[in-house]
């Protein structure tokens, strides 16, 4: 099919199939869930407020996704408020190709759960209930305390009272499939599929199945599950093995038309199958060896949605992160370079452009020490210098040795004295002066005098983004109220302390880490207990 640009701009491989909540009319047509704003914000310090989770939905929207999990109203109010808000402007939303993303949140298979998230989703042009219940021996046992059978009639229960709700599209979602006994599972299926669920939610929750497992396991479930012809099976993946991107494509090849995914891969643990991953492996080798798979999300929006959920999540992203990772384009090594110069697809399978990096005329690479002549040549070339050879040498020689040089540190022993001037939501101006052991131990210990409380700083970290003396440096700090913070009860009886995220940027050190402090000690303050 002839490419096509919807409206709002997003750019389609194929058309979009029409939306039919348990069928896809294409076969070769992989539906998107992305569920950054649930689980994704369930990674430790990832919480993010009302208004980040709507721009972070307004932005998925653009990147073409089929189905937004908006989150679990009935975890909290703000939890309720930000889904009732996304389903209510992003969920309406219709371009005049009418793609509108459906609208999801997570409920636990209970009826006040499943009221609470249906109050929250009926808004929406396409509203999706998403009732859970774990169906494996270990989480029934030692989890939910229930038979099998139980189990059994909860879950056809609750599909049911869903239904009677008004919702036509409901995703069953068993958790922890992948470690659950097979006939059971079969079993369970078939009976959702009875009471009106149109989706199965197949989770891998632990990450413990390998590639060909999951391959197996979705073959077995449409070969063994009565209906399942007539309903969509989707796939969540998370990433404890680093087999999340791996498993959630061959889910796919299998049959699962439907793949879960994060932006970055946040999530729980060691995260989820990365949204970026799942979708750029489809679009560079879908035709080649996936049986033309595909998706309908543009590519050109994937840098600016993994730059916005960093920024908001607070989780930042390693350089060499597949696809959107700062060195994905970059190339240091010689040979590397070399081949770049004469043809970039030599060492570059995707072009910076498809992810939404600005255009380029040139290659990025990354001078140093295991960079070499031609590299050298061409950059000087592009700052307007032409060199003889000879000259090429004798630059290139100095270059290297100044290239291989190591880079040193050095401080001073004693204390540091802050005074910190902060301005409260009332207008009221309040400032502070602490010591401490250097400069930002002093800032924030001026900061806690201010706000009256007792902080801990679980993690710290600093990088910069540009290069030089000026670089600007991007401060991340994770927090936990000390003592006072009121915990969240666990399943298996222990606690849970929230923690809470923050980021700043700026020239100056410090005053970059007092704003990603200020950030993460204002969503503390502003959580409701």
């Amino acid at each position: 099919m002839a490419a096509k640009t919807s409206t709002n701009g997003t750019h389609y491989s194929r058309s979009r199939p029409e939306y039919i909540p348990n069928r896809i009319p294409d076969p070769h047509y992989v539906r998107i869930l992305d569920t950054t704003l649930r689980d994704g914000e369930q990674a430790p310090g990832a919480s993010m407020v009302s208004s980040q989770k709507l721009r972070i939905a307004r932005q998925l929207a653009k990147l073409g996704v089929d189905v937004i999990e908006g989150g679990f109203p009935s975890a909290s109010q703000e939890d309720f408020n930000a889904v009732k808000m996304i389903a209510q402007e992003v969920g309406n939303n219709c371009d005049a190709d009418g793609y509108v993303p459906v609208i999801a949140a997570l409920c636990r298979c209970n009826e006040k759960d499943i009221a609470t998230a249906w109050e929250a989703l009926k808004y929406a042009k396409r509203p999706r209930l998403m009732p859970f219940i774990a169906v494996s021996p270990i989480h029934m046992e030692y989890k939910l305390n229930k038979t099998k059978e139980e189990v059994l009639q909860i879950a056809k229960d609750m599909i049911k009272f869903a239904r009677s709700l008004g919702c036509s599209d409901i995703q069953f979602c068993s958790e922890d499939a992948a470690r659950s006994d097979r006939e059971f599972l079969y079993q369970i299926l078939e009976e959702v599929i009875k009471a009106g669920a149109t989706t199965l939610g197949i989770g891998d929750t632990v990450g413990i199945t390998m590639p060909f497992e999951i391959r197996q396991l979705i073959a077995d479930i449409k070969a063994n599950v009565p209906g399942a012809e007539n309903v969509i099976i989707s796939m969540h993946c998370h990433n404890d093995l680093g087999h999340a991107t791996a498993n959630a494509i061959e889910a796919a090849q299998a049959g699962a038309m439907q793949l879960e995914v994060t932006i970055n891969g946040i999530g729980e643990r060691a995260g989820n199958a990365s949204l970026e991953e799942v979708v750029m492996a489809l679009k560079c080798r879908g035709d080649q060896v996936l049986g033309g798979l595909y998706t309908g999300i543009n590519t050109r929006h994937l840098l600016k949605t993994s730059k916005m959920v960093e920024e908001f999540s607070g989780m930042y992203l390693q350089p060499h992160k597949a696809v959107v990772g700062d060195n994905a384009f970059l190339h240091e090594s010689g040979v590397h370079q070399a081949g770049l110069l004469k043809h970039r697809a030599t060492y570059e399978i995707m072009s910076p452009e498809d992810i939404g990096h600005e255009k380029s005329s040139g290659v990025n690479m990354v001078l140093g020490k295991l960079s070499g002549r031609q590299a050298l040549k061409s950059r000087l070339k592009e700052l307007g210098y032409e060199l003889r050879d000879e000259e090429v040498e004798s630059v290139f020689r100095n270059f290297k040795a100044i290239a291989e040089k190591k880079k040193v540190t050095c401080g001073t022993m004693g204390s540091s004295t802050a005074t910190i001037k902060l301005v409260t939501s009332d207008g009221i101006t309040h400032v502070a002066c602490s010591v401490g052991v250097g400069p930002v131990d002093s800032a924030y210990k001026a900061i806690n005098l201010i706000v009256k409380e007792t902080v801990k700083v679980l993690e710290y970290s600093l990088s910069t983004v540009t290069e030089g003396t000026d670089a600007i440096a991007t401060t991340r700090v994770v927090i936990r109220r000390e003592n006072k913070q009121s915990p969240t009860p666990a399943l298996n009886g222990n606690v849970i302390y929230p923690t809470f995220s923050g980021t700043g940027e700026g020239v100056d050190v410090v005053t970059s880490s007092v704003e990603a402090y200020l950030t993460a000690l204002n969503k503390m303050l502003d959580l409701k207990e």
